[in-house]
């Protein structure tokens, strides 16, 4: 197999299980859902439900943009397995009543590829891209109910083929600081393709999503869950091949195996925990269950669904890393640096 055609097939497995599980292919601009920066991808690859000053889980739920956010830029790059990179550019500034609007930029790279003929015939090189600019703006009704929505502009090339398209994100967002508790839901990726690479346009991948968080009172932890794909309930994959088979010892009807009750609920569910050491360093771990199950190899699952990842911060700048294990034959790294940008308003 050609490195071109590696990095095509890991990174495309990746977007099926990180972003719409087995159901990969039925959906177009699936780099909407990766994870971008630091934080977020030590968390599990979506978080939803921290309201502090990170500009970028404005990103996550423009319902979480807030006056602490104020003039704050934040750059992130990621690496994949295959060559393969992306990275994210977002700035945030309050304006009056209690509005916060932020711009954001994403892409994604896979590097050089090979261009060949039908006889592989060597045609030169081409460089692949997928982007995103986004603007977004959240509103807080009172101290404790919080609105937003992003807009995003989306354009792929692949060689010369391109597509574009335009989607919406509407989140909302709930905070009782007595109770140290957040909970979150949003809407992403309404919106439309307007030109396909080809003839056909591909609908976006919806995904609708809630969250909790709760910090302990006397312990250093924050502990959230998220619900994923609560549009879909059956994440699982049956095989339309799959038939029964006959035990040769017994004779007996061996069925199909498939997910139960409580296997289906199970996918739904992202486990993060942060740690909080002061204000000077956070822990952060994450599990997604559903990504271990399409993703970890049979004989060798390791770490595959598991995150991890820590954030300094300092008086002028606060560095974020994360590390995501998709599976033995792929991982992210990611880091990201959070900065102010001009004056306190």
């Amino acid at each position: 197999m050609t490195s071109m055609n590696f990095k095509i097939l890991l990174f495309f497995a990746i977007l099926s299980g990180s972003a719409i599980a087995q159901t990969g292919g039925t959906t177009g601009f699936n780099f909407l859902n990766l994870p971008y920066n630091a934080r977020i991808t030590a968390l599990g690859g979506s978080f939803i439900t921290a309201r502090d000053l990170d500009v970028n889980l404005g990103i996550q739920n423009p319902a979480l943009l807030n006056s602490e956010m104020h003039k704050r830029g934040s750059i992130s790059q990621t690496l994949l397995a295959g060559g393969i990179n992306s990275g994210q550019l977002n700035y945030a500034y309050h304006f009056a009543n209690n509005i916060t609007g932020a711009a954001h930029f994403r892409y994604v790279s896979y590097g050089k590829m090979k261009r060949t003929d039908i006889n592989g015939s060597d045609l030169g090189t081409f460089s692949p891209g997928d982007f995103v600019l986004g603007a977004s703006a959240g509103k807080s009704i009172n101290e404790r109910l919080h609105i937003g929505a992003t807009f995003n502009i989306i354009y792929s090339q692949l060689d010369q083929y391109i597509a574009f398209g335009n989607s919406l994100d509407i989140g909302g967002c709930y905070t009782n600081d007595e109770r140290r508790l957040v909970l979150s839901g949003v809407v992403k990726n309404l919106g439309i393709q307007w030109k396909g690479y080809n003839e056909t346009r591909s609908s976006l991948p919806l995904e609708i999503q809630m969250g909790v968080s709760h910090k302990l009172k006397h312990a250093p932890f924050r502990f959230s869950l998220l619900g994923q794909h609560l549009q879909k309930w059956d994440l699982t994959y049956n095989d339309p091949n799959a038939k029964e088979t006959i035990d040769a010892l017994t004779g007996e009807v061996i069925p199909i195996n498939k997910a139960g009750f409580v296997e289906k609920l199970a996918r739904h569910f992202v486990v993060q925990t942060e740690i909080l050491f002061g204000e000077k360093l956070h822990l952060r771990i994450g599990f997604d269950y559903n990504r271990r199950q399409e993703l970890k190899l049979t004989q060798r699952p390791g770490i595959s669904g598991f995150s991890f990842g820590a954030g300094m911060y300092f008086k002028r700048f606060s560095v974020d890393y994360g590390f995501m294990s998709y599976s033995a034959a792929g991982m992210q790294h990611a880091l990201s640096i959070s900065i102010p940008l001009g004056g306190s308003k």
